[in-house]
């Protein structure tokens, strides 16, 4: 019922710089959070970067002032842009989202997933 899929990952130098989206698609009534995760080998998943659809925005210190997350609500969509990227960002960036949607069986929230995409730092 309700579906994220990310795209612009890929392979950049050092210094160099990425833009991420996620668009959120289905029976969305509303959502609350757009957030960006992301996991590199062997290590937990860590919260990158967060929006509320007031847009009030949190960001992690490892990316303060490197990174811009922002969404456009009437697209249901979320940005993460990526500047001065470092080997250490390397890792697979997932895109995460607290919505409501239409069960058909009335409205629900729930949050959703996306399937992720790797991004890697390397000269």
């Amino acid at each position: 019922q309700v579906q994220l899929v990310e795209s612009g990952g890929g392979l950049v130098q050092p210094g160099g710089s990425l833009r991420l989206s996620c668009a959120a698609s289905g029976s969305i009534v509303s959502i609350n959070a757009m957030d960006w995760y992301r996991q590199a080998p062997g290590k937990q998943r860590e919260l990158v970067a967060a929006i509320t659809n007031g847009g009030s925005t949190y960001y992690a210190d490892a990316v303060r002032g490197r990174f811009t997350i922002s969404r456009v609500n009437a697209k249901n969509t979320v940005y993460l842009q990526m500047n001065s990227l470092k080997p250490e960002d390397t890792a697979v960036y997932y895109c995460n989202a607290r919505l409501t949607y239409d069960s058909g069986s009335g409205y629900r929230t729930s949050a959703y997933w996306g399937q992720g995409t790797q991004v890697t730092v390397s000269s």
